[in-house]
């Protein structure tokens, strides 16, 4: 009976044993993963946030990006500027995922919309008034023309919309035409080796053809606020780097502000990028209207009702025109958050 009892005792000491080496066990291996847990997340909050990547290309109104880059406004904001040689790479980049941010048209970004909807206006940069054009040679006299005429344009672009708008004034329309499709990069030399009878541009190539003898038949003067260039940026980055979006936009009023004080400055170091002198650069800013940061909250806060209406002409013309397989309402894309907070004193230069 003893030794039963004492056999007993052993099983009992040996079980007792295990648990506490089981216990151990799983104590440390608790430990352990809890330390890597613990390592994990240091080690995401000391790694550095992936840059917004930003795409623009040359054009008077967006030059404000390169100028607040250029000045330092934007050093360890994680932003990135990516040069594109056009708005029709511009847009199949930013469709791709290979921009978070894409300067574009309103006309641009409706296009957009139609397959990629999760991205959202945040900024209105500038509206055309006279810098988008129709150029034409000397021979030819006016818009009514241009019938059978060799125009060339980029496709995909806002200058589709430029050249059917100006057709329509003479009861014309792209069908009438020979449209020869041109990257803007092929736009000047082009026109001037006459492989085009007239060209849809805008500047800085717009001062470049009128030098050389180009007859201006149409502007962007005759469809007030239609062409609007708005910053659009992915809605999952606006969630995830609110603080990156502000001084991105921050930087761009800052850059204006720069350049009203110190045009001579502002104009040197901008020239080079657009290919011009910086009196050509200065003078080519009076083709384009840049609304302020209180202008850019009406607008992005739907309290302007003429804007509204205008904008809504544009979807319904592109719908219309087949130019948009169905009507998208621009609004419903605005995002007035982030121009709403920022202050004025971000933007002092």
């Amino acid at each position: 009976m003893n030794f039963k009892r004492h056999k007993q005792g052993k099983r009992r000491l040996t079980s007792l044993k295990l648990t506490i080496r089981r216990g151990l066990s799983r104590g440390i291996l608790a430990f352990i993963a809890a330390a890597f847990m613990v390592s994990s997340i240091v080690g995401c909050l000391h790694e550095p946030v992936k840059p917004i990547r930003v795409g623009y290309l040359v054009w008077p109104g967006y030059e404000s990006l390169f100028l607040a880059n250029d000045l330092g406004y934007y050093q360890g904001a994680g932003i990135r500027l990516v040069d594109y040689p056009s708005g029709s790479e511009t847009i199949r980049a930013f469709r791709n995922g290979d921009l978070e941010a894409a300067t574009l048209t309103l006309y641009e970004a409706l296009l957009v919309a139609e397959t990629l909807p999760n991205f959202r206006i945040v900024l209105v940069m500038d509206s055309s008034n006279g810098a988008d054009v129709l150029l034409s040679k000397p021979t030819i006299q006016g818009l009514e023309n241009l019938k059978n005429q060799r125009i060339g344009v980029e496709s995909g672009a806002v200058g589709a919309y430029v050249l059917t708008r100006a057709l329509e004034k003479v009861a014309l329309t792209p069908k009438d035409v020979q449209v020869i499709s041109l990257g803007v990069s092929e736009h000047e030399q082009a026109f001037k080796r006459e492989n085009v009878d007239a060209v849809v541009t805008f500047e800085p190539t717009r001062s470049k053809l009128l030098e050389v003898g180009a007859k201006q038949l149409f502007d962007s003067t005759q469809i007030p606020g239609e062409i609007l260039d708005i910053l659009a940026i992915r809605e999952d980055v606006l969630m995830q780097q609110p603080k990156t979006v502000e001084a991105l936009i921050a930087g761009n009023f800052r850059a204006w502000k720069y350049l009203e004080k110190h045009p001579a400055d502002a104009a040197q170091r901008i020239a080079p990028r657009e290919g011009v002198t910086p009196e050509q650069f200065l003078e080519s800013l009076k083709g384009i209207y840049i609304p302020d940061l209180e202008q850019n909250r009406r607008l992005l806060g739907n309290q302007d009702a003429a804007n509204r209406e205008r904008m809504n002409r544009v979807a319904q013309f592109m719908a219309d025109s087949k130019l948009l397989s169905r009507k998208i309402d621009p609004v419903a894309l605005f995002d007035d958050r982030f121009v709403r907070r920022v202050q004025a004193t971000a933007i002092a230069p």
